[in-house]
């Protein structure tokens, strides 16, 4: 039985996560070590991510994979970069988990039973306007940190709700927090999100192995909102959601960016999920009227 190093982040959903992959690695009789990498962005957690820089959580694994180190590194997908640094690949993606977000308060109420000024917790640029358009009333306050963090910060009065990835409650067996899960197509999810990534040394050994668990379904889906982020030049600096399903042999894909307040979107389906994410930012790109520049 062959021994592997499977690189991950060390907080609670980041362990599920790979756990989740090792349980996949195994069956296919690899004999599966789990190594804790701290990234960038584990190591400042206090500092918005948007002031840390690109790849925040992803870069110190990706490092330890290029030098030997680990052999798969696990990754949220929402995390990766648009483009993989020089020499790796996702040999595969697991089938996805919801990618909706999701409110969690402490009392169980939905966003149009909170009280006026109430708190919402939030760090991401295109939740805060998400949850603007639904109540204006409502105050944005910044939050960071990982889920069991922000979850502390929630139960200790810090905000009275946050706006979450409703697959990391379900990763966690937490589920039961969501008070109301919001409908992807409209409030739309950070690109990849809900989708683990494995990611390889192109050409390595044992790739072709791993590539025999990836979803296509899941493949195509990330590869097209992955597409429109990169075609927007898009990262945690730019208000930017996205998201695809994948039917009947095509992917339909549906793209929003926030622009000085105003929200552009637009949508449509092909075959090609790359080509399908460019033409999305591109159109929305066009109706900006060129106010944006990627």
């Amino acid at each position: 039985m062959m021994r592997i190093k499977v690189g991950t982040r060390g907080s609670k959903l980041a362990l599920a996560q790979a756990e989740e992959a090792k349980r996949e690695l195994e069956r296919l009789g690899l004999d599966v070590e789990l190594v804790i990498i701290k990234t960038k962005g584990d190591i400042h957690r206090e500092i918005p991510v948007e002031k840390l820089g690109k790849g925040v959580f992803v870069k110190e694994i990706e490092r330890e994979l290029l030098e030997g180190r680990i052999d798969v590194a696990v990754h949220s997908s929402k995390d990766m970069l648009s483009e993989l640094p020089e020499g790796l690949e996702v040999a595969a993606y697991l089938k996805r988990k919801d990618p909706s977000d999701c409110l969690v308060t402490r009392k169980g109420g939905k966003l149009r039973e909170l009280k006026e000024g109430a708190r919402i917790g939030t760090s991401s640029l295109r939740r805060a306007f998400q949850i603007l358009e639904r109540r204006v009333d409502l105050e944005i306050v910044p939050i960071r940190g990982n889920l069991d963090t922000r979850l502390r910060k929630l139960w200790g009065g810090v905000c009275d709700a946050l706006v979450v990835a409703y697959s990391g409650l379900l990763r966690l067996g937490m589920e039961s927090l969501a008070s109301e899960i919001f409908d992807p197509y409209r409030f739309l999810p950070s690109p990849g999100q809900g989708a683990l990534a494995l990611e390889m040394r192109a050409g390595d050994q044992i790739a072709s192995l791993v590539k025999s668990i990836d979803h296509p379904p899941t493949r195509a889906e990330v590869e097209a909102e992955k597409s429109f982020l990169k075609a927007l030049g898009g990262g945690c600096r730019k208000a930017i959601g996205a998201y695809g399903r994948f039917k009947g042999g095509e992917v339909h894909l549906k793209g929003i960016l926030y622009l000085e307040g105003e929200r552009f979107e637009a949508e449509g389906e092909g075959e090609n999920p790359e080509e399908l994410g460019r033409w999305v930012a591109k159109e929305i790109l066009r109706r900006t009227g060129g106010r944006f520049i990627s």
